[in-house]
C-alpha cells in the first residue's frame, strides 16, 4: 500500500520514507528537464531549454515608471528551520529548553531589536538591516499545512493548496507573466521574462500546461558559459559518427537560432560587471551572475536562485550555520554590487522555504514544521522591521509544530499590487483569492492606479429603508475585491445572498424585497465579507 504523500519523511524515524520522498522530488526535476512531464523541455549539454525559445516578456511589463522593478527569489530548499534564523529572544527560555544542543547560545546572536535576534553566522546582513534595507515577516505559513517536500513546494511555487488535484499546474508567476502578455506563446518578445538558476523542475513560473516559461540553467557553470559566449550548444565538437554527428550538429545549430536568447544575455552580461567581490559559494555565483545581468540592463524582471541543503534532521549545527552564513554573505554582496551601480534601489529580494522546523529538536536536528519567518531585502522596503505574528512555542498544533499567523499569499499579493504595480483584481485573480495586503511592508507603487488604493480594506454601511416596504444596503468599499453580501434572520438562517463577486472600490446599493410571512415586523441582519473583512448591521422589515 502506497504511504500517505501529504505525511511522507516529516521526521527523523520516518527515515525510508523520507529517502523516497527525495527521491520522487529528484525524480520529477530529472523528468521535467527532460520535457516527459510537460513536453516542452530539450535537455542537452547539461540544461533545460524547456522554454528557452518562448519565455520573453516586453522590457516594460508596467507602467507609471516601474518598468526597472526586479524581483529576486531566493528558495531555501529543504525547509528552512525559522527559529535558528530569525531567534525569539522575547521567549529564550522557552526556545533553549525545546532545543538543548542546537539552540543559538545567546553570546553567539546579534540582537535586531530587543525581542530578535540572527545567529553570528548571519551578521554580514547587518549593513543592510541598519541601512533600512531588510524586513522579517514572522510566523508565514498556511492553513493544514503540508509537510511533504514535493507538495509543499508546489504549493508555495503555486500559490494553490489544491495543486495535486488540480489539473492547472501553473505558478504564480507564472500567471502573472500571463496576465501581462496574454498571448505569451503565440507573440513572442525579445527578452527572457524569467531565469532561474538551479532551481530545477520549481514550478514558479510554469503556465497552466505545466510549460515552465523561464530560461532554466540548471547550473551557475551552464550560465556562465552562455553569459560569457553567448552559445548554447557546441557545433565543433561533434560526435566521429559522420550521419548522428550530423544530425547532432544540425540539431544544436536549430536550437542556437530558435532559443535566440542566448545572444541578449550575453550582451548584457558583457555590458555588466561585478564590482565587489563575493564569496567561493554557489549562492554567491548565482548572484553574482543575476547582478551582473542586471547591471548590464538585460531588462528581465523575474529571477530565481537556490540554496539547498535545508532538510536538517540530523547535525543541523553543522549544515544551519553553514548555510547562513553562505546566505548572509551572498545577500550582502549582492546589494553592495547592485549599489555600485545605483540599481540597488530597483531590486527586492525575498527567501522562501517550502516549510518551517519543528519547535523541539530530535536530538541533533529537526524535522518537518510549518510556519518560519520570510525575510526581504532591499533599500526600496523604506526602513527595517520585523513584521508579523510573533511565534508562539507554548500553542502548538497537535504534531508539535508553530501555527500561523500571515498566509504566505498575502505577501504575494502585496509584493504584486505594491512591487509589480498590477491593478488589485489582477491580484486577485492570479492569486484566486483576495488575500489580505500586508500594510507595513514599505514599498509602494508608483503607478498612479494602485498608489491611491488602501493596502487593507475598510467597509462602510448602513440599512435604508423605502417607501414601499423594501431595504436598501448601502456600503462603501475603500478597496476593490470579492464581496458576498448575504441577509439572514435574527437566529442565524439565511434568506437571501443579495451580491456574490468581485466589486470594485466605492459605494454600492443593494435593495432586499421582504417576502417573508408571518409577523407583521421582524428583525434581520446583513452580513457583508470582503477580503479579510467582515461586516454586519440590523434592520428591520414589515410585511
Amino acid at each position: 500500500m502506497c504511504q500517505d504523500h501529504h505525511n511522507r519523511g516529516i521526521s527523523l524515524k520516518d527515515k525510508k520514507a523520507h529517502s523516497q520522498d527525495h527521491k520522487n522530488w529528484s525524480r520529477r526535476s530529472f523528468l521535467q528537464n527532460l520535457g516527459l512531464t510537460g513536453g516542452a523541455g530539450i535537455f542537452m549539454g547539461g540544461y533545460s531549454l524547456s522554454a528557452m525559445h518562448n519565455a520573453a516578456l516586453l522590457p516594460a511589463l508596467g507602467n507609471g515608471g516601474v518598468d526597472d522593478r526586479i524581483l529576486v527569489l531566493i528558495r531555501l530548499k529543504g525547509g528552512n528551520d525559522g527559529l535558528n534564523t530569525i531567534i525569539p529572544l522575547f521567549d529564550y527560555g522557552t526556545y533553549a529548553s525545546n532545543r538543548p544542543t542546537i539552540a543559538v547560545p545567546q553570546n553567539n546572536i546579534t540582537n535586531l531589536s530587543n525581542a530578535f535576534g540572527i545567529p553570528n553566522t548571519m551578521q554580514s546582513l547587518m549593513p543592510l538591516w541598519n541601512d533600512g534595507a531588510m524586513k522579517v515577516i514572522n510566523s508565514v505559513g498556511y492553513d493544514n499545512h503540508n509537510l511533504s517536500h514535493f507538495t509543499s513546494s508546489d504549493i508555495w511555487n503555486s500559490g494553490n493548496q489544491n495543486i495535486e488535484m488540480d489539473l492547472n499546474k501553473s505558478g504564480w508567476l507564472g500567471r502573472y507573466i500571463l496576465n501581462q502578455k496574454p498571448d505569451y506563446l503565440e507573440n513572442l518578445p525579445d527578452i527572457p521574462a524569467a531565469i532561474k538558476v538551479s532551481s530545477g523542475s520549481n514550478i514558479t513560473y510554469h503556465n497552466p500546461n505545466r510549460i515552465d516559461l523561464a530560461v532554466n540553467f540548471n547550473s551557475t557553470d551552464r550560465l556562465q558559459e552562455i553569459a560569457e559566449t553567448g552559445l548554447l550548444y557546441d557545433t565543433e565538437n561533434l560526435p566521429d559518427d559522420c550521419y548522428y554527428g550530423e544530425q547532432v550538429g544540425f540539431l544544436r545549430s536549430l536550437l542556437n537560432v530558435t532559443a535566440n536568447y542566448a545572444g541578449v544575455i550575453s550582451d548584457a552580461f558583457n555590458l555588466g560587471s561585478n564590482d565587489v567581490s563575493y564569496e567561493s559559494n554557489e549562492l554567491s555565483r548565482q548572484l553574482s551572475i543575476v547582478a551582473r545581468l542586471i547591471k548590464g540592463r538585460l531588462g528581465t524582471k523575474l529571477y530565481m536562485v537556490t540554496l539547498n541543503g535545508f532538510d536538517t534532521h540530523e547535525q543541523q549545527n553543522q549544515k544551519h550555520p553553514q548555510l547562513m552564513n553562505e546566505l548572509s554573505t551572498a545577500v550582502n554582496s549582492f546589494y553592495a554590487d547592485l549599489q555600485s551601480a545605483d540599481v540597488d534601489q530597483n531590486v527586492l529580494s525575498m527567501t522562501f522555504s517550502e516549510f518551517g522546523r519543528r519547535v523541539r529538536e530530535n536530538s541533533g536536528g529537526t524535522d518537518h514544521g510549518t510556519a518560519a519567518p520570510v525575510m526581504l531585502f532591499g533599500p526600496s522596503l523604506n526602513g527595517n522591521g520585523i513584521l508579523g505574528q510573533d511565534p508562539d512555542m507554548d500553542d502548538l498544533d497537535n504534531t508539535g509544530n508553530m501555527k500561523h499567523g500571515t498566509d504566505f499569499r498575502s505577501i504575494y499579493a502585496t509584493v504584486l499590487e505594491y512591487w509589480l504595480c498590477l491593478d488589485p483584481m489582477s491580484v486577485d485573480n492570479i492569486l484566486g483569492n483576495d488575500y489580505q495586503r500586508l500594510d507595513n511592508m514599505g514599498i509602494d507603487c508608483m503607478s498612479v492606479s494602485t498608489s491611491e488604493t488602501p493596502v487593507a480594506q475598510n467597509v462602510s454601511h448602513k440599512a435604508i429603508p423605502q417607501g414601499d416596504g423594501s431595504t436598501i444596503i448601502e456600503y462603501t468599499l475603500d478597496r476593490p475585491g470579492l464581496t458576498n453580501v448575504t441577509i439572514y434572520s435574527f437566529f442565524g438562517h439565511k434568506i437571501s445572498t443579495l451580491q456574490t463577486g468581485y466589486q470594485n472600490a466605492g459605494t454600492h446599493k443593494l435593495r432586499f424585497i421582504n417576502k417573508l410571512g408571518g409577523a407583521r415586523t421582524a428583525p434581520l441582519v446583513y452580513k457583508i465579507h470582503s477580503g479579510n473583512k467582515v461586516e454586519s448591521g440590523k434592520f428591520i422589515v414589515t410585511n
